[in-house]
């Protein structure tokens, strides 16, 4: 099976930073894409940023040109490096792993942003 373990999450002012990285490990074969999303209390989870394995990502329009995803192939991991952060990007994230056939969730991490 596959565990996904995330760190980095805490609390931060607006405008800080703050860098995200979820590492893989267990009966990988092989990865389509790593992602980040994230949720609040009673809402629906949502897309934050993916990336596939050759490189190719997508974004929400409401991170582009503050958040960056990026990947380590050999380590399995991806990270999500925050800037310019705002109140309302308070969720807890959650790292995404889909491979053929198979997806797994973190366990998430939460990330508060204060006024």
């Amino acid at each position: 099976q596959v565990q996904l373990v995330e760190s980095g999450g805490g609390l931060v002012q607006a405008g800080g930073s703050l860098r995200l990285s979820c590492a893989a490990s267990g009966s990988i074969v092989s990865i389509n894409y790593m992602g980040w999303y994230r949720q609040a209390p009673g809402k629906q989870r949502e897309l934050v940023a993916t990336i596939t394995s050759s490189g190719s990502t997508n974004y929400a329009d409401s991170v582009k040109g503050r958040f960056t995803i990026s990947r380590d192939n050999a380590k399995n991991t991806v990270y999500l490096q925050m800037n310019s952060l705002k109140p309302e990007d308070t969720f807890v994230y959650y790292c995404r792993l889909v491979g053929s056939g198979n997806g797994y969730w973190g366990q998430g991490t939460q990330v508060t942003v204060s006024s």
